[in-house]
């Protein structure tokens, strides 16, 4: 199976460094890479319907049936001419420009899927040709074929999230980070109905929410309806592709008729089952009486400027319309400045009556740095209309801004299990334990499974990279970890590990020192450790891709198993493993109305969990731990130059 992860970074990393050596810029490289994965999308897509369409096809004459446009449209593909495919274009001779046919290829397959009218790039001629040619290589990679599992998609969705840090606009609209889509589409749970985003920006929230009705067992084209609003242009179009990609029909409208603070552009006030949106902050200079004219403010207008007829905080305003998309039992989930939980007068008032409402559901905290473009901290908030009766009353305070992984020193985000982690709290809020307990069989599931697959790695290593001693050593320990991994409580076997892994890596650094004493080896002994492989520098490269990869931060790793191991215990030590929900200082509280009139209709939730839990992830500063770790490396690279130096002397004194 494709390690889809490898092959994300494998394309980025040839297609991004094609870029820097043309010395294009991201944003005029972006929507003609990003046109190139569509193209190869339905390439394969086309090769997988055709042969469907073949099995079965009629014969005339002792000659099947040729398929036919319309055949594709019974399938939800799209018929591509000749020039449009592919491996067509793949193959032109270097004589012929390449942009031409590919820009005519876009104006083909628009002719054949009228959604995509004026959508695609056809701006191929500002590119060279050798650039376009080794794209079109780059990409023409067997993996892309599988399109059952979304291979396509994923690259499509990994670039995208790539380009965002050097391609978004200022006020962020472009691209919302995975974890935050994913947070709010796992707490709203969309499975069929009309899904309104009124800033889609380049559609994540509506992938995400398709990805999770298909991981239900229902058929996302055929369950919901994906309606979006987009004001800029180049994100539209964006969106566009990126459900065609996906495969998912959506209507998206764009321009000034799709602004939406002053148009619901597809006629959906009150009738919508689920809202989700990450809408630009703050905005100002809004029309006050083109807003009001325009309705959906069933709290009535925010604060106004009447000397200038302006809006100078367009938040309430989009706070009161997703509200007023809801239908009867929809749910909301959105992301909004931090600073709007508790700002005062006319927003106060509104959050007044949005809690008298017994609509709001949970209010969750975000810490900083967890956008490309913005370091500000934000806020999620969720809406439910279809609210049980026994939780009117109360609202869930979530406080994550100690809870994340750092990627780096600028960007934070949740990882797979940290995710699940929060949502569990608000399924115990819900009263909804058969989920927690599903997510806990996961873990130990998943636990097991990685361990497992660890110990064969380490066993594969071992018979490879170490000698006889050192082989025997290894294989003791691999034997004890094996033993233990489904006896041991979960923190014992935590501890095991760690102290197990701490001996492996030690095993291995024995190891290479003794390569780098081939001075007291026999000329004998060395060429019967030859035969084994190419060279001692093979083995010392082996012996640290063991170091690298089982030791290190790989998905199979001893690191990466730790942390799940930890996250579980996060989970377990706070709610058990029966799940019973508790209010946990510095995470989260249930709080009535009553408490939140006495906060002054405040929605932060810090003002409710109270002390704020410290996160493991961050006990010790980023940036020192980062000079350590520099440091660390400088140290690492001098040995390993002094090391290399006597190798090579060794060697030619042997005569090899």
């Amino acid at each position: 199976m494709t390690n889809i992860r490898n092959l994300e970074k494998e394309l980025w990393d040839a297609a991004d460094l094609l870029r820097a050596n043309s010395k294009v810029t991201s944003q005029e490289y972006c929507m003609p890479v990003l046109g190139l994965i569509f193209l190869r999308y339905a390439f394969s897509r086309f090769q997988f319907v055709e042969a469907e369409l073949l099995k079965d096809r009629p014969m005339r004459n002792g000659r099947v049936m040729p398929v036919e446009s319309a055949d594709f449209k019974t399938k939800s593909a799209i018929f591509l001419p000749q020039e449009a495919r592919y491996d067509w274009l793949l193959n032109q001779p270097d004589n012929i420009d390449i942009g031409q046919k590919l820009n005519h290829a876009m104006e083909l397959i628009e002719e054949q899927a009228p959604q995509l009218a004026g959508i695609l790039p056809k701006n191929y001629s500002v590119l060279q040709n050798e650039l376009l040619r080794e794209l079109l290589r780059t990409f023409n990679n067997s993996a892309l074929n599988n399109i059952k599992d979304d291979v396509i998609g994923r690259i499509y969705e990994y670039f995208l999230n790539k380009f965002a840090p050097a391609v978004a606009s200022d006020d962020g609209v472009f691209f919302t980070p995975k974890s935050l889509v994913r947070m709010i589409v796992n707490v709203i749970e969309p499975k069929r109905g009309t899904v309104l985003d009124p800033a889609c920006g380049s559609g994540g929230m509506f992938v995400a929410s398709a990805d999770f009705t298909e991981n239900c067992g229902v058929h996302a084209n055929t369950a919901m309806t994906f309606y979006g609003q987009e004001k800029v242009e180049y994100n539209a179009k964006l969106c566009i592709m990126n459900m065609a990609v996906h495969g998912l029909n959506a209507k998206i409208r764009w321009g000034d008729t799709a602004n939406s603070f002053y148009h619901d552009a597809h006629n959906l006030n009150g009738s919508c089952d689920f809202v989700m949106a990450n809408p630009p902050f703050n905005v100002d200079k809004v029309k006050s009486e083109t807003c009001f004219n325009a309705g959906r403010l069933p709290f009535g207008m925010p604060g106004v400027n009447v000397k200038k007829k302006e809006v100078s905080n367009g938040n309430y305003l989009w706070i009161s319309y997703f509200y007023s998309y809801l239908n009867e039992k929809g749910r909301a989930g959105f992301v909004m400045a931090a600073s709007a939980t508790d700002s005062s007068n006319r927003d106060r008032e509104i959050r007044h009556q949005l809690v008298d409402t017994g609509h709001v559901d949970v209010m969750l905290s975000v810490a900083t740095n967890f956008f490309y473009t913005k370091s500000l901290p934000c806020t999620l908030w969720f809406f439910d209309k279809g609210k049980p009766e026994a939780l009117q009353d109360k609202v869930l305070f979530i406080d994550s801004r100690n809870y994340f992984t750092v990627v780096d020193k600028t960007l934070n985000e949740w990882s797979e299990w940290q995710m699940k982690n929060l949502n569990a709290i608000v399924w115990l809020y819900r009263g909804e334990t058969e989920k927690y307990q599903v997510l806990l069989h996961d873990y130990r599931r998943a636990i097991q499974k990685k361990g497992k697959a660890l110990l064969n790695q380490c066993a594969t290593f071992s018979a490879f990279v170490l000698d006889g001693s050192m082989q025997n050593k290894l294989i003791k320990k691999v034997k004890q970890l094996s033993a233990n991994i489904e006896s041991f409580g979960y923190r014992e076997l935590l501890e095991h590990y760690t102290a197990q892994e701490e001996a492996l890596r030690q095993i291995c650094n024995e190891q290479l020192k003794q390569y780098d004493s081939l001075t007291t080896i026999a000329k004998k002994k060395i060429l019967e450790v030859l035969k084994i492989g190419p060279s001692i520098t093979a083995y010392k490269k082996s012996v640290e891709a063991f170091i690298d990869t089982v030791l290190g931060t790989d998905e199979i790793s001893f690191a990466s198993l730790r942390k799940m191991i930890e996250e579980y215990l996060w989970l377990t030590d706070k709610f058990g493993e029966d799940g019973t929900y508790r209010d946990i200082p510095g995470l989260c509280k249930i709080s009535n109305r009553a408490e939140i009139r006495e906060k002054n209709w405040s929605l932060t939730p810090g003002a409710y969990v109270g002390v704020v839990e410290q996160n493991r992830e961050n006990e010790v500063d980023f940036a020192i731990r980062m000079k350590k770790i520099h440091a660390e490396l400088q140290k690492l690279q001098t040995e390993s130059n002094t090391y290399w130096e006597t190798i090579s002397k060794n060697f030619r004194e042997l005569g090899l």
